[in-house]
């Protein structure tokens, strides 16, 4: 046997387990859901899926979702680029703390932030007198809230790389600041601002706790429709035409944004470190301080409405954890669901950590032929796929296709694990690879030369390179399966919830102790995502940009 044929044999044994758990656990599901759209009656019939998409609510629908998701992604560019410059280019005191508390917002689960925003725009509430409740200005609030960090990791990863000497030198040459932001910077930025935008696009359009919250049933996107017409309506066909439709749109975002990446010229490593503030910078500076304290309102107010009692200012709401809520608004303990959602949260990490460190392991890997280069090319998009498909259309499949045999998972507590763990999967991907693909391959051969095996090599000269990624990638993955709501809201069941799912259980019944309990659950809920999130930073690996 070849050395070339001995490399092909372990790439494919090592490919095999994530190629049958993708095929199982997210083509089997999404084909499950585009049969019901498409062949509805066993045979091929369109005319179904064109049906739904002439309805006016789905118009209105599909218009709600394009206008609320450009308008936050226009206001998260604009509010994150100013933040991004101070953070990037300046040096002061705190920028650390700054840094960190940006970035905050977007590693807290959707379904927090809806409650901390209702609780935020209520009649008495801070921001009562606006009367934006239950509008959609305070669903575009939110989204903007929720993204403004994105924006801000992006770009400014991309304005590390701008060649500063070229920015001096069209200075010295006697070009005003905005001259050389117009004509020097912002065409290094332009990729970055693109794909910014891109995939804040792709986060609003696909929001669900947070239009679910505050939306209610008065207002909807794709994602909250697919939501209702499944568990209201029991309108499959429809609910399959929207997926499909969201699929498609949502795909295509991520091929626009990975084509401008690769077509973006390389950018050179920043030349000096961050410069300190000058006279002409502290309106910028006091800008980006202005708007991440005022990111941290809503928080706060969260924090603030959590410990505030009909007597007074204590722990109540937190020990009612404890019950099952006002009317027995839950078949079990608030405190239950958080202790079932670490275990989830757990178990889905470890599945996602296992099979996206096989995948990243295999597409960092430098290919021996252009034949090589396809093959490892088309494994590493078909990973990628998740990312275009929302949890709240893969928990839709999982609930059409798993029911029967020979995959009847319907009673089996693995469902939910594994439904976050294939969210979770392109993230552990995306922040491996590049890790691996970072080691030089003639270390790898040294080691091979010297008589050790695949796995020896594996241990012995990628493992010390990658465990700082292995551990980041982790954590991401614990944290997005600690707040997941969209998938799990579908497969859940009432009597063993996660937490997500109970904190809207209690908004969904009415009663001041229930709202209460519910801003201390998700007080403890975004106080877990953040402690991880804070270990995760602290590894300094991995990027929001590079999706």
């Amino acid at each position: 046997m070849t050395e070339r044929t001995r490399h092909a044999a372990w790439s494919a044994a090592l490919a095999a387990a994530p190629v049958a758990v993708l095929v199982l656990f997210f083509l089997y599901p999404v084909g499950g859901m585009l049969q019901r759209g498409f062949w509805p009656d066993g045979s091929f019939d369109p005319a179904g899926v064109l049906e739904v998409l002439g309805r006016p609510r789905v118009h209105r629908v599909l218009w709600f979702t394009l206008w609320t998701s450009g308008a936050a992604t226009a206001f998260a560019v604009l509010l994150g680029l100013p933040v991004a410059f101070v953070l990037t280019r300046l040096s002061f005191p705190g920028r650390g703390l700054l840094r960190a508390l940006v970035v905050l917002p977007f590693v807290l689960p959707t379904i927090v932030v809806g409650v901390a925003f209702r609780r935020l725009l209520a009649e008495d509430g801070p921001l009562g007198t606006l009367h934006l409740d239950g509008t959609p200005t305070a669903i575009v609030m939110a989204l903007v809230f929720f993204n403004v960090g994105v924006v801000v990791r992006t770009v400014g990863a991309y304005w590390e790389g701008v060649d500063r000497r070229a920015e001096e030198a069209a200075a010295a040459l006697g070009a005003r600041p905005w001259q050389v932001f117009t004509t020097v910077t912002l065409p290094g930025l332009r990729p970055g601002i693109v794909s910014a935008a891109s995939v804040v696009f792709l986060f609003c359009a696909t929001s669900f706790g947070v239009v679910l919250t505050l939306g209610g049933l008065r207002y909807a996107n794709v994602e909250t429709e697919i939501y209702l017409l499944t568990t209201q309506e029991l309108d499959l066909v429809a609910a399959a035409a929207l997926s499909v439709l969201q699929i498609l749109v949502i795909t295509w975002l991520l091929v626009t944004s990975a084509r401008v990446r690769r077509n973006a010229p390389h950018l050179a490593h920043a030349t000096a470190q961050a410069r300190p503030v000058r006279r002409r910078d502290l309106g910028l500076v006091a800008l980006a301080v202005a708007i991440v304290v005022t990111m941290l309102v809503p928080m706060a107010t969260l924090v603030l409405a959590s410990l505030r009692t009909p007597d007074g200012w204590g722990f109540d709401h937190y020990r009612d954890l404890q019950t099952t809520g006002d009317g027995n608004a839950l078949l079990v303990t608030a405190t239950d669901g958080l202790a079932h959602s670490f275990v989830v949260a757990l178990q889905a990490a470890t599945m996602a950590l296992v099979l996206g460190s096989l995948v990243a392991y295999l597409v960092s890997r430098r290919p021996r032929s252009r034949a090589g280069g396809r093959v490892r090319g088309a494994f590493d998009g078909a990973f990628m796929l998740p990312l275009g498909v929302s949890a709240v259309t893969l928990g839709f499949g999982f609930l059409i296709t798993l029911d029967r045999p020979p995959l009847d998972l319907r009673t089996s507590p693995l469902l939910v694990p594994i439904a976050q763990a294939m969210v979770a999967l392109p993230l552990v991907v995306r922040t491996v690879a590049p890790v691996l693909g970072s080691i030089e391959p003639r270390q790898r051969e040294a080691a091979a030369s010297l008589g050790a095996g695949p796995l020896r090599v594996l241990l012995a000269v990628d493992l010390p390179v990658a465990w700082r990624a292995l551990l980041a990638a982790t954590g991401f993955a614990f944290a997005v399966s600690l707040g997941e709501f969209g998938a799990t809201s579908f497969l859940a069941r009432d009597d063993n919830p996660t937490l997500p799912v109970v904190i809207y259980n209690l908004i969904g019944h009415p009663g001041e102790a229930n709202f209460g309990m519910a801003t201390a659950a998700s007080v403890l809920l975004a106080g877990s995502a953040c402690l991880v999130m804070v270990a995760v930073e602290r590894l300094r690996v991995g990027s929001v940009g590079a999706f």
